[in-house]
C-alpha cells in the first residue's frame, strides 16, 4: 500500500527539530512521497531545498493569496526560475482567499463597492477602495501563476476560502488548458462536481475526521474514484485523535481510513485510487 502526502508545509519551523523522524514516521504510515507546499518566494526556496535533502519529497512552488500584499506582483522571474528545478511538480498554492482580511480593510455590506461609496463617509470609502484593490491584487497574482503553470505544462494548487465565485471565474479561463486540485475542500458534493466540470480536483485533509464535519463526508462519498486526492496540510488541521497537535504527513493514513470508511471501500483500494490520481497530476518523473 502506498499513499501520498499531497499537500504538507514542512519548510515551518514546527518540523525543523525532528524533520527526519517525521518523514521516517510518515514512511512507516505507508505515506511514502510527501509534497511540500511553498507559499511565497522564500518558502518555495525552502520547499526546494528539502527536494534536494530527501528522495521521496517533491516541492510546490507559489504564492499564497494571503501574502500576496507582503510579496507584491514582481514575484513571476523568480518564481520562474524556480519551477525549473525537476522535482517542482506544480504551482501554488495560489488562490483567492477574502477570509482573512488585513487590518484595517472592512468588508462592505452593499453589494457592491460601487453602491456602498455612495453611503459611505470618506474614511469608509478609502478602506472600500483599498479593499478592492487587495482583492484584486488576489485575483491579478492568481492569473499570473496559472499562465506560468500554463506556460510551464505544470497543474495548479489552489487554495480558496470566502472566494468561491471569484475563484471560479478566474480558472474559467483557463479551462482546457490547465488542471487544478482545490486542497483542503470543504464544500459541498455539488460543489465538487461544480469542480469536476471544470477538469479540477478535490483534496481532503483531516478535517474529514471532525466530528461537526458531516459535509465533508458526504463530499468523500459522492467524488468520482478519480476525482480526488488525500493531504494533510500540515503542521494545520491535525486529525481525530491528534486535533489540536502539529499534524504530519503520517496523518494521511487516518484521513484515507476515514474516505474508506465513508466510501464502503477498503483502505487499499483509497490508497490505489489517490495514488494514481497523484501521480497523473503531479507527473513526478516528468
Amino acid at each position: 500500500m502506498e499513499l501520498i502526502d499531497t499537500h504538507a508545509h514542512l519548510d515551518y519551523p514546527d518540523f525543523e527539530p525532528d524533520l527526519e523522524g517525521v518523514i521516517a514516521r510518515a514512511a512507516e504510515a505507508g505515506v511514502t512521497r510527501i509534497i511540500s507546499i511553498g507559499t511565497g518566494i522564500e518558502s518555495s526556496r525552502r520547499a526546494v531545498a528539502l527536494t534536494e535533502r530527501f528522495p521521496n519529497l517533491f516541492a510546490v512552488i507559489g504564492i499564497h493569496p494571503t501574502n500576496v500584499t507582503e510579496e507584491g506582483l514582481d514575484f513571476l522571474p523568480a518564481l520562474r526560475e524556480l519551477a525549473l528545478h525537476p522535482k517542482v511538480v506544480a504551482i501554488g498554492e495560489t488562490g483567492i482567499d477574502y477570509h482573512h482580511v488585513p487590518e484595517g480593510l472592512q468588508s462592505p455590506k452593499a453589494a457592491s463597492v460601487d453602491s456602498a461609496l455612495l453611503t459611505q463617509s470618506s474614511g469608509d470609502q478609502e478602506r472600500l477602495i483599498a479593499e478592492g484593490a487587495w482583492k484584486a491584487s488576489q485575483a491579478d497574482a492568481f492569473r499570473m501563476q496559472l499562465d506560468l503553470a500554463v506556460e510551464l505544462g505544470l497543474n495548479v494548487v489552489i487554495h480558496q476560502r470566502s472566494s468561491w465565485s471569484d475563484t471560479l471565474d478566474v480558472l474559467r479561463d483557463f479551462t482546457g488548458k490547465v488542471r487544478g486540485v482545490f486542497h483542503c475542500f470543504g464544500g459541498t458534493p455539488r460543489e465538487a462536481a461544480e469542480v469536476a466540470s471544470l477538469g479540477h480536483l478535490v483534496s481532503f485533509t483531516g478535517i474529514i475526521t471532525f466530528k461537526n464535519a458531516e459535509q465533508v463526508r458526504e463530499t468523500a462519498a459522492a467524488v468520482p474514484s478519480d476525482g480526488y486526492m488525500v493531504e494533510t496540510d500540515c503542521p494545520y488541521l491535525a486529525p481525530v485523535p491528534y486535533r489540536g497537535k502539529r499534524a504530519e504527513p503520517a496523518h494521511t493514513r487516518l484521513v484515507a481510513e476515514t474516505v474508506a470508511k465513508v466510501r464502503g471501500i477498503s483502505l487499499e483500494e483509497v490508497a490505489a485510487q489517490t495514488t494514481r490520481t497523484a501521480e497523473a497530476f503531479f507527473r513526478f518523473n516528468r
